[in-house]
């Protein structure tokens, strides 16, 4: 008897179509897993194992007829009962009950399924793959990353799931290897957008369920490389070669000694993700121009854009782009370089003016007008008098002719209507510190700033390369000095160029004065404060004093509500005022509600503050504002956060209300949105009237300290606080700012300098009786004796702890004690005890409904769990842990549960999940955490490594983990050579 053919894997050509709500009666079938039927949201019963095989075999035939033969064969091979057809008729017979008989038809004596194009979850799979493959054709690869997704998505596990006999075998090899397929190729994609650091994970676990699998290692090898992982990637081509030479006798393919090679000689360009395509040049040139300026530099993206809308003008109707940006960023010298480029697409001409719209007297239309009907031959006495009739006069000269008008510093729309040709075949650039949003089809263009490498390099053109290639750093710290604005890099460059005597170090040390730094920047007839003088000259009274006061804000950008705090208005008159600030080019909005000030424009913002603000003390008042603001709102969202938890009755009061959110999700969007601007503001506050509030805002806001990405900056922002307390001699913001140092230094894993701080909170808290270091305080020295074995201290100082906080009243705090002293418990040994007490502090934490220091018991609770062997109740509460600590963004924990969660894999005897969820703790603890909680992890990842055959590599991390410990003087070190030494001697 003939086997039924399996499917193709090559992908059908037509489109899946959407599904509606007519699709809700429609048959759907699943086979990338357990064989399952459903019409709309109802699962129908496919009935026994044969019965699902009988399924699947008509399924996969794409609506080709099976014959009663094909299918015993099928679904019982060489040996099918005596009954077998009667049996395959039995099936069929219940199938097309379920199924309906338009859906299963009996058909020259066998049997057929007549269902939609994308009925099958396999044939909408294929669809996604073969989409994914043309878009990756096109070059598009988000795109056919996505799509790849999606059909991987598909799956449910194994397919055909418990699905018996040859046939279903047959099908469910052939599809999870075309699974595996399309997982290398998603993966190269992955490993194409840079995403390799993301890779490792996903790959560890994929050549630990497929060793012999050549191109997963290959991919491995590549992943690790690219994220600085060098060693361990060799140590990838060391396990397979020697895997390979087991178990086939054969050497690796020729592509994996290759990518060794490319490896060992550190090969840049395997270094990085495949290029993008060179960007098209844009030939672009009139002659009427100024002329172009011979360094011009960079803006390649704005040069092709707007080259490609002058190339295409012909034949269609005028185009206008409108280039729009700050005093000094470049907006002429872009216009006339693209201008010049373009003139082979303007035969006819090209004209040019200047409407000095930045200056008190604009040019008039009616003049320029005028001018131009003369440059385009039209005689003085033809030339009408109104405005109107010029206008008129002038479009009637352009109709058939090709001409480029370049409108360069524009007042407004109103000041170019009349100057626009307005006929097919013509183009206008216009340039203005105004943004033309009421210029009727005009392309807005927003110029920035240059990129640093730009900036080096305008930098590098005019003052020459020799004097630069010695002094690279400092040239860096010039162009960054100059906000890499390009009008001030010329200035600072041709200063330079002038002065053979000096050294770019010389220049950097002058800019390096902030309140220096604008008169620097002045060279004849060049000068970027009296760039900004003409825009900041056009405000109204109210906007030059929001420019002002906005100006004193140290962050990098600023939200609507902050603004409004700032200048004391309400949130539609502050935002009425920034953007019209916009509009003028002084102030960027840097996304919806948010905005910026360039580096420059600050400095020249604030020494209009000094110069013009009237009232006596406003300056520091609207500080003061904003500090309240962001106080008050911290204070908010940890509260929300943390029900129940006294910190905030021990905050300082606020003489302004902030945002307040009913939802955790928005409450903590505003914070992690609100980090950066946050922390300057403490950084910004170190005076003696501001700095209790200062360090108390980086008490609200201590989610930051774990997050990874503000990690650095917190330090930086308690230490200051904690300096300028000392300074002012407040005894009491030094001991809570120098808990909190403790506490960040703990986190990185600096346990020295974390002991330091917090034995001085301690002795300063005493004197100043303030409750809340009383209890932190100890609390912190706890954790950190803790984490150095002294375990006698840690029980001492935790129980303080514990006490402390209920004299407060303080059930969080009690509860984080407790479960913290559960880890000393469980250090020496008492594992009963150590479930216990992470038990009461989750009864604590549960009774208070808080949600995230509920995750914080449960990994206390984990990890006590595992000690005590019981592996699957200790991974049931990390992994509830973990959907708590991802959801509030809390990247230190969850890696840290990631990693726990590899312990309880590897004591499992599971190596290959262990590897997994190490790869993945590494990946997200790559910014936080510290090197010492980064050996940890490579201890378990290399113990995984080892348990699923890869001595080598697992050889690689416990030398990197030793080296870590050894610098730290970890206790950790000797368990680490006990694992290289028994490595060594099973080599021997």
């Amino acid at each position: 008897m003939g086997r039924v053919d399996g499917p193709r894997v090559r992908v059908p050509q037509q489109r899946t179509p959407e599904r509606g709500p007519e699709d809700e009666a429609v048959l759907h079938f699943s086979v990338l897993g357990p064989v399952r039927v459903h019409r709309g949201g109802e699962t129908l019963a496919s009935g026994s194992p044969q019965q699902r095989a009988l399924l699947t075999a008509l399924l996969l035939r794409g609506g080709h007829t099976a014959t009663a033969a094909e299918l015993i064969d099928g679904i019982w091979g060489d040996e099918p009962p005596s009954q077998a057809l009667a049996a395959v008729r039995t099936y069929a017979s219940r199938l097309r009950k379920v199924l309906g008989p338009e859906t299963l038809v009996s058909d020259s004596g066998g049997y057929a399924m007549r269902t939609g194009a994308d009925a099958l979850d396999l044939t909408v799979a294929q669809e996604l793959a073969s989409g994914a493959e043309k878009a990756r054709a096109g070059g598009d690869r988000d795109a056919a990353r996505a799509l790849l997704n999606k059909a991987l998505g598909l799956w449910d596990g194994e397919a055909l799931a418990s699905v018996p006999g040859p046939y279903a075998e047959y099908q469910r090899t052939r599809l999870e290897e075309w699974r595996l397929q399309l997982t290398e190729t998603r993966l190269d994609l992955d490993l194409e957008a840079g995403c390799h650091a993301e890779a490792v994970s996903e790959l560890t676990a994929l050549t630990a369920a497929h060793p012999l699998r050549e191109r997963l290692r290959e991919l491995l090898m590549v992943a690790l490389y690219r994220s600085g992982r060098q060693a361990e990637a060799l140590a990838v081509y060391a396990d397979t070669r020697r895997l390979l030479a087991e178990e086939l006798g054969v050497d690796p393919r020729a592509e994996l000694a290759q990518l060794q090679q490319r490896i060992l000689r550190a090969d840049e360009e395997l270094a990085r993700p495949a290029d993008e395509p060179a960007p098209a040049a844009a030939p672009v040139r009139p002659a009427q121009l100024p002329a172009t300026v011979p360094d011009f530099t960079g803006r390649d993206a704005f040069v092709r854009e707007l080259g490609d809308r002058l190339a295409t003008v012909e034949g269609s109707v005028m185009a206008v782009s409108a280039l729009a940006g700050i005093g000094g960023v470049g907006k002429t010298t872009l216009a006339v370089h693209v201008a010049h480029r373009a003139r082979r697409h303007f035969p006819d001409g090209q004209l040019y003016v200047d409407l000095q719209g930045a200056g008190a007297r604009a040019a008039e239309p009616e003049t320029v007008l005028g001018a131009f009907l003369r440059a385009l031959g039209t005689a003085d006495s033809a030339i009408p008098e109104t405005l109107d009739e010029r206008a008129a006069l002038y479009r009637s000269t352009l109709d058939g002719r090709r001409v480029l008008v370049l409108l360069d510093n524009a007042h407004d729309a109103a000041q170019i209507r009349p100057l626009l040709p307005g006929t097919e075949g013509c183009a206008a650039l216009v340039t203005s510190r105004v943004r033309m949003v009421d210029l009727a089809g005009a392309h807005l263009v927003d110029l920035d700033v240059m990129s640093p490498e730009e900036a080096l390099q305008l930098f590098t053109r005019i003052v020459g390369e020799e004097r630069i290639s010695s002094e690279r750093e400092a040239a860096l710290d010039v162009v960054a000095a100059c906000g890499f604005l390009p009008l001030a890099i010329r200035i600072a460059a041709s200063r330079l160029a002038s002065r053979r005597t000096w050294t770019v170090s010389v220049l950097a040390a002058k800019l390096a004065d902030e309140r220096r730094r604008l008169d620097e920047l002045q060279a004849g007839d060049l000068a970027v404060k009296a760039t900004f003088e003409l825009g900041y000259g056009q405000l109204e009274p109210a906007q030059a004093r929001a420019f002002r006061l906005l100006g004193l804000a140290d962050g990098p950008d600023i939200s609507l509500a902050a603004a409004a705090a700032l200048l004391d208005r309400d949130p539609h008159t502050a935002e009425d005022l920034l953007e019209a600030l916009v509009d003028t080019s002084l102030v960027e909005s840097a996304a919806p509600g948010r905005y910026r000030y360039h580096d420059l424009v600050r400095l020249y913002a604030r020494s209009c503050a000094e110069r013009d603000e009237q009232e006596p003390g406003e300056r520091d008042a609207a500080l003061s504002r904003l500090l309240d603001f962001y106080l008050a709102t911290a204070a908010g969202v940890y509260a929300l956060e943390r029900p129940g938890d006294r910190t905030v009755d021990h905050l300082e009061r606020t003489d302004r209300p902030g945002l307040s959110f009913s939802d955790h999700g928005r409450a903590l969007d505003w914070l992690y949105a609100e980090a950066s601007p946050l922390l300057a503001c403490v950084q910004q506050s170190g005076a003696a009237g501001t700095v209790r509030r200062a360090v108390d805002l980086l008490l609200a806001a201590k989610d930051l300290a774990e997050s990874g990405a503000n990690s650095r900056q917190f330090e930086s922002a308690a230490t200051t606080v904690r300096d300028a307390a000392t300074v002012a001699g407040d005894a009491r913001s030094e001991a809570r700012a120098r808990t909190t140092l403790a506490q960040v230094h703990s986190t990185a894993g600096r346990f020295d300098r974390a002991e330091d701080e917090a034995r001085q909170a301690m002795a300063l808290g005493s004197s100043v009786d303030d409750v809340w270091t009383h209890c932190n305080a100890p609390n912190e020295l706890g954790i950190i004796a803790a984490y150095r074995n002294q375990h006698d201290e840690a029980e001492v100082l935790l129980q303080q702890t514990i006490a402390a906080f209920r004299a407060d009243g303080n059930q969080a705090g009690e509860a984080s004690a407790l479960c913290n002293l559960s880890r000393v418990h469980l250090a020496i040994g008492r594992t009963a005890s150590a479930v216990e007490l992470a038990g009461r502090g989750i009864d604590l934490y549960a009774r208070l409904g808080l949600t995230l220091r509920l995750a914080n018991g449960r990994y206390a609770l984990g990890l006590a769990l595992t000690r005590a062997g019981r592996q699957s109740e200790a991974e049931g509460r990390l992994t509830e842990a973990l959907s708590v600590f991802r959801e509030s963004r809390q990247r230190l924990w969850e890696g840290m549960t990631l990693f726990r969660l590899a312990e309880v894999h590897l004591a499992a005897e599971r190596p290959a999940r262990a590897a997994e969820f190490s790869e993945q703790a590494l990946t997200v603890l790559l910014h936080v955490g510290g090197d010492w909680r980064r050996a940890n992890v490579l201890t378990v990842l290399g113990q995984a490594l080892d348990g699923i055959g890869q001595a080598d590599r697992a050889k690689v991390c416990w030398q990197e983990a030793l080296g870590i410990f050894d610098q730290v003087k970890a206790p950790e070190s000797d368990m680490v050579r006990g694992l290289l030494a028994r490595t060594s001697s099973q080599a021997r």
